[in-house]
């Protein structure tokens, strides 16, 4: 076993494709899948399934990941020690539904880095895809939600995936709405309130399935549906056609604008919101301090902290 090995193993995961990660290494196809092949028969495993669709991590291979992304980093910082390299570049991935709390924390945590070089990745996703990221390590989190009616098909979901849920906060629902918005002015909005605005909501592509929906209480019927696929046109369409969206009521002003608001939905349900990894993972340093700012905003907006 060899650190190059190792290096293509981790480049592997972060393309998703043998034949990506041939490119971007600079060598054949063959010349990489070789040297896999070779290293599984070293160490009796299967790292990778292999499939016509593409290449994916095993049970044993996800726990492999982790200690090889270890390895490289403790040889990195042995190199910066004694031989005087520049430090690595911090690397870390994260998969998250459409939240700006997430967000937020995100680029508190770059702005409180004090290192020359990083590449990261935040990825506002399908809640599908967050699952499939955060299962074969493409991202070692991602932050989805729980509720009564999607819980039970998730965390099967989860389970047979080896993803390990951790809850941070509960929150009520809440709509987003324009300030100018005819409702605005109200403390509690009810469905029947929303009747006749449309409903904005973050398409799910080929998992479609209601339990998958970013928005809770999906399977209401609504007489106006508009789907969408980032965060930026469903505020512009919240403002443009006093449209709304179901959410957790975490607004932060400073990267929204004040033209959306936050106002309470009158409803028995909740939103138990929290971060997903996989369970033969062990977090990157990095990782952990995004985690650690999750928490202090969600303190800071006031909700209890669960984990």
């Amino acid at each position: 076993m060899t650190l190059q090995q190792l290096k293509y193993i981790i480049k592997i995961v972060e393309c998703g494709s043998i034949t990506e990660a041939a490119k971007q290494l600079f060598i054949s196809q063959p010349s990489l899948s070789n040297a896999v092949k070779e290293l599984e028969t070293e160490l009796g495993i299967e790292i990778f399934y292999r499939t016509t669709k593409g290449v994916s991590l095993s049970v044993d291979g996800a726990e492999f990941l982790s200690y090889a992304r270890q390895v490289i980093e403790q040889t990195a910082l042995l190199e910066q020690r004694y031989l005087g390299k520049k430090p690595s570049k911090l690397l870390c991935s994260i998969s998250t539904q459409h939240y700006a709390f997430a967000v937020n924390a995100f680029v508190n945590l770059l702005l409180a880095l004090d290192v020359d070089e990083y590449e990261f990745m935040l990825r506002e996703t399908r809640t599908y895809e967050i699952i499939e990221d955060v299962k074969n390590l493409r991202s070692e989190l991602g932050i989805i939600y729980l509720s009564d009616f999607n819980e039970k098909v998730l965390k099967k979901l989860l389970k047979e995936s080896r993803l390990v849920f951790h809850p941070l906060f509960k929150a009520d629902p809440h709509i987003f709405i324009s300030s100018a918005h005819p409702l605005a002015k109200k403390e509690l909005v009810t469905l029947g309130d929303l009747e006749d605005y449309p409903l904005l909501a973050f398409e799910q592509g080929e998992y479609n399935s209601f339990y998958f929906s970013e928005e809770i209480l999906s399977t209401l019927p609504r007489k106006k549906t508009i789907y969408v696929s980032d965060r930026a046109t469903l505020f512009n369409l919240l403002i443009g056609l006093n449209g709304y969206t179901i959410c957790t009521g975490v607004l932060n002003s400073n990267l929204n604008s004040d033209n959306i608001i936050s106002v309470p939905l009158e409803t028995d349900e909740s939103m138990l919101v929290g971060w997903i990894a996989n369970e033969k993972a062990h977090l990157s340093a990095i990782a952990s301090d995004y985690i650690a700012e999750l928490k202090r905003l969600i303190a800071e907006y006031g909700f209890a902290v669960l984990s």
